[in-house]
């Protein structure tokens, strides 16, 4: 797993190179616990992930326990395939607890197609 992170104001960027599971999780949660407090919006790019499991599913919509850091509006961009039709699925069974809309950018990423 390669991950990127980008910071621009309050905003930050964090880029995934490979597959989201039990044993790739560690580094991507440590990822998004590195950034600096004064970023509230993160966007997780997944332009370059083909697969995530349900390890990837919850972590996406497992909230910040009270005092672990700030509160972040969560966004992703480049859904491919597999982890779309997981996360629709989630969202198909258990409306409540995966709300896939909240993930979702108010406005289509610029280099949307």
């Amino acid at each position: 797993m390669n991950i990127t992170t980008t910071i621009d104001g309050t905003s930050a960027r964090i880029t995934l190179y490979g597959d989201i599971d039990f044993d790739t999780l560690p580094p991507v949660r440590a990822a998004a616990e590195a950034l600096p407090a004064h970023v509230s919006d993160l966007l997780w790019d997944l332009n370059h992930m083909a697969f995530m499991d349900v390890a990837g599913l919850n972590f996406l919509f497992t909230p910040i326990p009270p005092g672990a850091g700030p509160e972040r509006r969560t966004t992703v961009t480049g859904l491919r395939r597999q982890p779309l039709r997981l996360l629709l699925l989630a969202a198909d069974v258990h409306p409540a607890t995966f709300d896939f809309a909240r993930l979702l950018p108010d406005t289509p990423p610029t280099d949307f197609q």
